[in-house]
């Protein structure tokens, strides 16, 4: 569904992106794992039109959207829920769902229904000030925000930041509902591996602006190196850095 290849994207002078090469197919749940300042969020912003790409190509559905406006990317069929969340803290929660309705608003209060039942807390809160609730509240109504559009495709940067644990675990079981249930392809930018590994079928790692490794997440998981550099299991050997590039073979994809 989402193809990114020879990506590169920087800020004024500075490079961010050196060639960026990711695929996702269509009902996948794929991530792009990586330390902060690795170029996660640029790539993102890069694929939706948010930074322009310096070289290199977008294609969703084999249509070109390479600098495409967001508005674009969006009527595409992309959905973002943008790191660190970016509710209207001032607008009650109802109208922060409503917002995401803009591209498609028929049928617009069956579809707020829709997500008030899959984010049940969110009803109790539905007239509060955004901005009061909890970092995890906050998430789910970006989330459910960017349901409201029906996106064929579903882009998360850094669903987990700044969470407990018991609401990272709940936002990611959402994730996987969202997938399993309604079909949608995901793409999760994440800093936590252990659990975005846990969901996805295949991921790809980045450092220094580059993918240097990719491989289904199940044998990603085994990987030493993986496990010591991203899930902080120590294999030995006093490693201090991720310098060994490694890639698996691109496999056949499973849904």
């Amino acid at each position: 569904m989402l193809n990114v290849s020879g990506l590169h994207a920087a800020y004024g002078e500075s490079r961010i992106l050196h060639g960026i090469d990711l695929s996702v197919a269509k009902g996948e749940v794929v991530t792009l794992l990586g330390r902060n300042g690795m170029g996660k969020t640029t790539t993102i912003k890069s694929i939706f039109g948010m930074v322009r790409p310096s070289a290199g190509k977008v294609t969703v559905d084999g249509r070109d959207l390479t600098g495409a406006a967001p508005h674009l990317v969006a009527g595409a069929g992309l959905g973002l829920v943008p790191e660190g969340r970016q509710v209207f803290a001032e607008l009650s929660v109802l109208d922060n769902i409503r917002l995401g309705a803009f591209l498609q608003p028929d049928d617009r209060e069956t579809r707020v229904e829709a997500q008030l039942q899959r984010f049940p807390r969110l009803r109790e809160r539905l007239h509060q000030r955004a901005g009061l609730l909890s970092g995890g509240e906050q998430q789910m109504i970006a989330i459910a925000r960017a349901l409201m559009s029906a996106p064929r495709m579903l882009m998360l940067d850094e669903p987990s930041l700044g969470l407990a644990p018991l609401l990272v675990k709940e936002i990611f079981e959402n994730v996987e509902r969202i997938n399993r249930e309604m079909g949608t392809t995901i793409l999760v930018v994440e800093q936590n591996a252990k659990v975005a590994l846990e969901i996805s079928n295949y991921a790809y790692i980045m450092e220094s602006g580059k993918i240097v490794m990719e491989g289904p997440s199940k044998e990603l998981k085994k990987n030493p190196d993986v496990k010591e550099f991203y899930m902080g299991i120590t294999q030995g050997g006093g490693r201090k850095s991720f310098k060994e590039v490694k890639s698996y073979k691109r496999r056949k994809r499973w849904m």
